[in-house]
């Protein structure tokens, strides 16, 4: 349901389906390492039992750090999934939702300079805050830059998205360069015993990070939300804005960000310290192999077509807004959604740890599928559960709520399935790369055919001028003004998203008809088909 769950780290995580729509992109939490104990002897556990309460009390003041910087990491990816929702009531149409939901791919890119950031750095200033220390200035400066310019950018009749795309970017791009950098710093900041505590941090921090930045935030912009939750005297505006929530996470970047330049000390990691270009260049060449192998090539393909059928789930949450519903009310279903999303990871991989783990990938892509088909329907019978206030009822959000539930389920076992997969097809001399790779490529097959869908529906969407004096047949963002003047009005006749949804379930159908078996093929090829010539 919520964008950071996908949308984001590549090297553990797969889907960020386009985070523009935080109710329907692709969910997915943090695969970490259950063995944080691993290094430690059972028996001596079970004799000291303070031993199993402080087992990780030397590392506290690295978990804190950890688990700060990466809900700084989820703020940026918070705000730019709010976004789209503040968008939707302003004029904007959907091309311009789709150029904005390009601020989500950083994430699903980052394999492209991840290397670099590895390999390049200023030794005496530290390894890893070489890259820390200015992308998180950079986004402070950002942040601050928007705070001052956002009433002319985005309280307008005609928001300025280009500029946003662009700002957003940006922070979305430190973001994941930031990332990579707190990753590897994670390593070496973090005891040997206690090294698997970081994704542990990795998924708790960003997931805080991105519920301050997306529910909290359009909770609190909300003057509807503050009047009946926190105010006694009605306002009509809510307790803070856009601007001035920027503002306060600016300066939060740039003094913490001082700070850990001060006060934090890198640790060293002698076995790859020694990093520099040369070893850059490798990488690179390594990814190229394994990209090569005929057997990875085919799983490319399935990874980057597998979710063209769920490129209209992108646009549900624009559309439930469209008819009304708030969208601080969408964005407080996170909520209840997050222990679900926890837990689904725990209980599915215990069907995907066998030999055939695309076996459950493939019956949930059918099960998700006939969400496509759901979703549409539950658009069109939003408004017939509209009060006369404008609001909408209790029971419809618990319908709302079950309905996504179900859909985590199948969202989540495609999810794990895939992170199954690609564990036990890597190459163990090169896992790391070869994990990597596998995951963005899945990252960015979940984003491309969100960013279409959005692209399409205005173009597929008929809208005609009816009454009044106008010569005008369609109504168009640009001509609905003339229609209305000449008093006529703007009927929609043919509704995008629902042309959209029947294609993609078509497509959806079509793809596991020439898929299906060459997706059980692969995984029934031997461990040799998998690895990379070095």
């Amino acid at each position: 349901m919520t964008s950071v769950h996908e949308n984001s780290r590549s090297r553990k995580r797969v889907g960020e389906d386009s985070a523009s729509n935080p109710l329907t992109s692709d969910s997915s939490i943090n695969i970490g390492s259950n063995s944080e104990l691993n290094n430690l002897d059972e028996n001596s556990i079970k004799e000291n039992p303070k031993l199993s309460m402080d087992w990780w009390y030397e590392d506290r003041s690295s978990v804190l750090l950890l688990l700060f910087l990466y809900i700084l990491q989820g703020i940026p990816l918070g705000l730019a999934g709010s976004i789209p929702m503040m968008l939707a009531g302003r004029n904007v149409d959907y091309k311009e939702q789709a150029l904005f939901s390009f601020v989500f791919w950083p994430f699903s890119l980052k394999l492209l300079w991840a290397p670099f950031v590895d390999g390049a750095f200023v030794a005496k200033f530290g390894r890893r805050k070489s890259w820390l220390v200015p992308t998180q200035y950079l986004i402070a400066v950002v942040m601050y830059i928007l705070s001052l310019r956002l009433d002319a950018i985005l309280e307008v009749d005609n928001p300025n998205v280009w500029h946003l795309t662009i700002c957003f970017f940006i922070l979305n791009f430190c973001a994941a360069t930031q990332d990579i950098a707190v990753d590897g710093w994670a390593l070496t900041m973090l005891s040997k015993k206690n090294v698997g505590l970081a994704s542990t941090c990795n998924s708790v921090g960003q997931t805080a990070g991105y519920f301050l930045g997306f529910a909290m935030f359009l909770a609190l912009e909300s003057a509807d939300f503050c009047n009946k939750y926190l105010r006694t005297i009605p306002q009509d505006t809510g307790i803070v804005t856009l601007a001035s929530f920027m503002y306060f996470w600016s300066i939060i970047f740039f003094v913490t960000t001082t700070l850990v330049m001060i006060l934090k000390h890198e640790g060293t990691d002698k076995e790859h310290d020694h990093a520099d270009m040369k070893g850059v260049v490798a990488t690179y060449k390594l990814l190229w192999k394994i990209i090569l192998l005929p057997s990875v090539l085919q799983y490319v393909i399935i990874l980057l077509t597998c979710k063209m059928a769920f490129g209209s789930e992108s646009v549900v949450g624009l559309k439930l807004i469209e008819c009304g519903v708030h969208k601080e009310s969408l964005a407080l279903l996170a909520i209840p959604l997050t222990p679900l999303q926890i837990a689904l990871p725990l209980i599915i991989a215990k069907y995907t740890t066998g030999p055939r783990p695309m076996d459950v990938f493939l019956n949930a892509l059918k099960f998700r599928l006939l969400f496509t088909v759901l979703f549409a329907l539950t658009i069109h019978f939003t408004p017939s559960f509209k009060q006369e206030d404008g609001s909408y009822p209790y029971h419809y959000f618990a319908i709302i709520l079950v309905v996504y539930c179900f859909h985590q389920v199948a969202l989540y076992s495609m999810f794990v399935s895939i992170m199954a997969f690609n564990a036990k097809i890597s190459d163990p001399r090169i896992g790391g790369s070869y994990m990597t790779l596998l995951n963005t490529v899945a990252n960015l097959g979940g984003n491309w055919p969100s960013t279409l869908s959005l692209w399409f529906v205005d173009s597929l969407t008929r809208n005609y001028c009816v009454g009044g004096k106008s010569e005008l047949e369609f109504c168009t963002k640009e001509t609905k003004e003339q229609c209305l003047k000449d008093g006529g009005e703007c009927h929609m006749e043919i509704d995008g998203y629902y042309v959209e949804a029947v294609i993609c379930f078509f497509v959806g159908i079509v793809w596991l008809v020439w898929k299906s078996n060459s997706t059980r093929r692969l995984q029934a090829l031997q461990p040799e088909s998998w690895k990379c010539p070095t």
